[in-house]
């Protein structure tokens, strides 16, 4: 049976859509039970609808509280069975009520090297910074924002002619290759959380992989069809 995962977003949905991609090619082996937005009519929502997904809108400004608005959002993924929660755009602060209902199963995605530039507008921050490399990060979600620990990163360059666009778009294109690869690695049972360090089983040698015509250095490597 494919590991059955919810993903939780609250906007455009290009990370869902490159999951969901990887699925329908066979690459990643899991199966997305539920697609929940915090926010309605985002499109996010039409993608999934596109193939097929079930979708769930919970409007977090029905809740009095975070607590309150994670506890909805743990019904919902329970009763369709996720083992996994993707945090996929979702921009919230997620509190102990899910950590705990999913742990060592919620894993989410940072637009930089971490633990560089948390919070929102990642982009932006390494832009306004004037970096020479930047990335993304997949991790672990704990207690702390942008946090947990990570398990799988990418490193772009950052030219000196970039805007704070063309920076984001290099960045995202890593995005879409990681984060399918990483829940292929949480799917199959691969990782094993020791203090702050993720420990891959069998992982690929860290390698250089092309984006968008620049070099980009990814680690642990990608497997075949990511």
């Amino acid at each position: 049976m494919a590991y059955s995962i919810a993903v939780l977003i609250s906007g455009s949905g290009s990370n869902l859509q490159a999951i969901i991609d990887r699925i329908e090619q066979g690459a990643l082996h899991a199966e997305i039970s539920l697609v929940i937005s915090n926010r309605p009519g985002v499109r996010g929502l039409e993608r999934a609808s596109k193939h097929g997904l079930p979708t769930l809108v919970i409007d977090h400004r029905k809740y009095s509280t975070r607590e309150d608005f994670d506890a909805a959002l743990v019904r919902a993924i329970m009763d369709r069975g996720a083992r996994g929660v993707i945090l996929a755009g979702f921009m919230r602060i997620v509190t102990p009520v899910l950590i705990n209902a999913f742990s060592g199963n919620i894993l989410n995605i940072h637009p930089s090297i971490q633990p560089a530039f948390p919070g929102v507008n990642a982009q932006k921050q390494a832009f306004d910074y004037a970096v020479r490399i930047s990335g993304c990060s997949i991790h672990f979600v704990d207690d702390k924002m942008d946090h947990g620990p990570i398990i799988i990163q990418a490193a772009v360059p950052a030219m000196a002619e970039d805007d704070e666009k063309s920076l984001g778009s290099r960045i995202l294109a890593l995005e879409h290759r990681i984060y399918p690869q990483a829940i292929q690695w949480l799917a199959q049972g691969r990782l094993e959380i020791q203090g702050r360090k993720v420990m891959v089983k069998d992982p690929p040698d860290p390698a250089a992989v092309e984006t968008q015509g620049y070099p980009a250095l990814v680690s642990p490597g990608l497997e075949a069809g990511f």
